[in-house]
């Protein structure tokens, strides 16, 4: 493999293993505690440093520095401060989240979006502890399902926040949580930044509130300052650590994996995108070209996609390792549904599916010009999803194609992710398969969003993982438990996710 291909790869892959290895082995429960230093542990930015700090939005792109000096700190804290004074709570978390999935949600480590999700699924109380403003970390922590955060806390007209804790509504994950109260910031700070000394002090505060046995707790940090941080629980992991941190981890045993920032936009992704994407255009006029004779048109769509996402997959530098790979063959016809992160999945099932699918996607897409007459040409259905109350008539085709032999391949979430989590599933598919009388097969995507980020068209060399799981019959479902059926199947992808399978039998 070339190093470009390594860079979009989970980095540290024993380290990370074990540790979540030992997650998933160890003691569960909320009284167990998970802290998550944010910057340079969850995160490797905020996005393009400003070059003023003039207004709000330029404030919520400043990394205050966890190793920063404390004057330095305190500068920059001031400059943060002024510029969201006067700003509603609501406005600001609205601004942050805007910014975060526009730019910052790129430079979040997929290593620690696993160890999160690791320690969610043993029921571990998960903290994100920073001296960033809660306004910066606010839009990660929904998008991580965290609930807790200790973060620097702004004075709001009316009265101040009681403490330095954040307990986001349990809602955090499925939207983005805002903050309450009438009134706007003032530029003060309550009470002391969680930054170093004060950190460990916080999180201690936070254990006997409520209720965390930190013998028995995880925390997770990266600078030489967040040293008393580490030394507050029984199980320390140095990440990405200072030179400094770095001698302690060893002395001391404890864990030190590396986690690599995601590769930015170079000139270099930017020009093999260009070409992948004549690749794709090529491979697909090639597809065509070679069934024409057939004058089939179903022969000539199969060797569109199959042609389209080798040639593709080719240029960009980007291979796919597929598990199960006899669940994608049959049974047939089926339909199998996708995990969505990445615009890039439309090239990756082709690859794994190899020919006798079709797809649904929103009718937005139909303007796309290269994408749209593609997908016209392979028969894939197009719903108007602002038409909630049609949608059900809008698919009543598509039952009538799996009666005909064709499969369906549908990414349940709806919409990409901006993070390797698996957002909650509409119920359409399942009803398409219970009434067409065919299975249920789930195909889970790791790394996707490595190789092109959510909002992204540029393409990044790398591997993508597939497990393609056994087929479910849905036939006998009853439809008064359908939300929990439903509910089982995503579970499967979180399982997935969180303990891949071991060997790839049909890499490429």
């Amino acid at each position: 493999m070339s190093e470009a291909a390594r860079d979009t790869e989970l980095s540290a892959p024993g380290d990370l293993a074990a540790l979540l290895t030992a997650i998933r082995t160890g003691p569960t429960g909320p009284s167990i505690g998970a802290f998550f230093e944010f910057a340079g542990v969850v995160t490797d930015g905020l996005g393009k440093a400003p070059r003023r700090i003039d207004d709000p939005a330029a404030a919520l792109r400043v990394d205050l520095g966890a190793e920063a000096t404390d004057t330095e700190f305190d500068r920059r804290l001031d400059s943060v401060t002024r510029a969201f004074a006067g700003q509603a709570p609501a406005d600001l978390d609205r601004l942050a989240t805007a910014h975060f999935r526009r730019e910052s949600y790129g430079h979040l480590y997929p290593e620690a979006w696993r160890l999160i999700a690791a320690h969610r699924a043993a029921g571990h109380t998960v903290v994100l502890v920073s001296p960033l403003t809660e306004f910066q970390l606010r839009p990660a922590a929904a998008e991580l399902g965290v609930t807790h955060l200790l973060a620097t806390r702004l004075a709001v007209t009316g009265g101040d926040p009681p403490d330095t804790a954040t307990d986001l509504p349990s809602s955090a994950g499925e939207g983005v949580p805002t903050a309450a109260g009438d009134g706007v910031l003032t530029g003060a700070v309550v009470g002391e930044p969680p930054r170093g000394e004060a950190a460990a002090e916080a999180v201690r505060a936070f254990a006997a509130r409520h209720g965390i046995d930190l013998a028995r707790s995880h925390a997770y940090a990266a600078g030489s300052r967040d040293l008393p941080l580490l030394e507050a629980v029984g199980h320390p992991v140095a990440v990405n650590p200072s030179a400094e941190l770095a001698a302690t981890a060893v002395a001391n045993r404890w864990p030190a994996p590396e986690f690599r920032p995601r590769p930015a936009q170079s000139p270099a992704n930017v020009a093999r995108t260009v070409l992948a994407l004549l690749a794709l255009l090529a491979g697909a006029v090639a597809g065509v070209v070679s069934r024409a004779h057939t004058r089939d048109r179903r022969a000539m769509a199969d060797a569109l996609m199959t042609y389209a996402a080798r040639l593709t997959l080719r240029v960009v530098g980007a291979r796919v390792r597929v598990v199960g790979a006899r669940h994608a063959r049959a049974p047939r016809p089926a339909v199998f549904l996708f995990n969505h992160q990445s615009q890039f999945d439309v090239i990756i099932m082709p690859k794994v599916l190899d020919g006798g699918v079709t797809a649904i996607a929103k009718k937005e897409l139909t303007r796309n010009p290269i994408f749209g007459p593609l997908m016209r040409f392979v028969g894939v259905t197009f719903i108007d999803r602002s038409d909630s109350a049609g949608t059900r008539a809008q698919l009543a085709p598509v039952v009538e194609t799996l009666h005909s032999g064709l499969s369906l391949a549908v990414a349940p979430e709806g919409t990409r992710s901006y993070t390797p989590a698996v957002g909650p599933f509409k119920k359409g598919a399942f009803h398409i398969a219970r009434q067409a009388g065919v299975p249920i097969i789930p195909v889970v995507i790791r790394n996707a969003g490595e190789i092109a980020w959510r909002n992204s068209m540029i393409a990044r060399p790398g591997t993508v993982d597939v497990a393609v799981l056994a087929p479910i019959d849905v036939s006998a479902w009853d439809p008064a438990d359908l939300d929990a059926e439903v509910e089982k199947v995503r579970q499967l992808y979180l399982d997935t996710l969180l303990d891949w399978p071991k060997s790839a039998d049909h890499p490429e």
